[in-house]
């Protein structure tokens, strides 16, 4: 099965052009390592507005299966995608963030300021993933084995009694 990703990446510097996007490239690589689509790459800076209007966009489009938020997930003021998520989202999937907060923390102490959240909204998953491209990378490794088995039950694919 092909999975279809959007990367968002959230970074005021980024989006002005004053740092280059490692992030989103990083989870890019390893979509494509998997045999999975990139569909479309996106940089916004820390708006919540904006965040919240092109996971609407996106997961109203039908066109993804998975949208991947890198950055915007810490304590600063600035960081505002979980918010964002929460407020498109129409059911939680817990279980994705807390599994890769808790791999992290086996890595860094860090990994508990991580407000990330993940969702459904109609047949799309969103996760909120780390802004360095390690931690991003780290995060999608962690939950790559049961994405195949989301995308199967969000689609009420036959496939999906298979991978139970």
């Amino acid at each position: 099965m092909t999975i279809r990703f959007g990367i968002l990446t959230l970074s005021d510097r980024s989006a002005r052009g004053e740092r280059d996007d490692l992030s989103g490239p990083a989870l890019a690589r390893l979509i494509q390592a998997q045999g999975w689509s990139v569909a479309i790459q996106l940089i916004l800076a820390d708006n919540e507005s904006a965040i919240r209007s092109t996971l609407i966009e996106w997961c109203d489009s039908g066109l993804y299966d998975v949208i991947l938020t890198t950055g915007g997930t810490g304590f600063s003021p600035r960081d505002v995608t979980p918010e964002a998520t929460r407020a498109v989202i129409e059911r939680e999937a817990p279980g994705i963030s807390e599994a890769i907060r808790a791999a992290s923390l086996a890595k860094t102490q860090h990994a508990m300021l991580s407000r990330a959240v993940s969702g459904i909204r109609k047949k799309t998953l969103i996760v909120n993933v780390p802004g360095s491209p390690k931690g991003a990378e780290e995060s999608l490794q962690i939950i790559i084995p049961v994405l195949t088995h989301a995308i199967h039950l969000l689609n009420e694919s036959p496939d999906a009694e298979q991978h139970t």
